[in-house]
């Protein structure tokens, strides 16, 4: 079991969770933040702290396409984004994208 960032964050990259993290596994992009699987150890500290609902279990059957969203979470921590640890400010537009479905074309990778 991990956790995985899913479309809730595209466009809105609040980091409150990464400053909990006790083994940096977040990743940063553009506009979305990803984990790296291999590197969580599956405390889910980061779940809470997130405003947006935007990080799942990657067993949550309930979440449309999760193996999808494991896959892309694997491949962007893994693509060269660097590690984030220290809380900052969410996208200046955060508020209006939050909750907004079909966010997944506008992932900047």
């Amino acid at each position: 079991m991990t956790h995985v960032v899913v479309e809730n964050c595209i466009k809105c990259k609040h980091t409150d969770c990464v400053a909990v993290c006790p083994v940096d596994c977040f990743y940063e992009g553009p506009n979305f933040l990803a984990i790296n699987p291999d590197e969580c150890i599956d405390c889910g500290v980061c779940i809470p702290e997130c405003p947006v609902d935007a990080i799942k279990v990657d067993t949550d059957k309930n979440y449309p396409n999760m193996p999808m969203w494991i896959e892309l979470n694997t491949e962007l921590s893994q693509s060269g984004w660097p590690v984030i640890t220290k809380k900052k400010d969410a996208l200046p537009d955060h508020a209006e994208w939050k909750d907004k479905p079909g966010k997944l074309d506008l992932l900047e990778k």
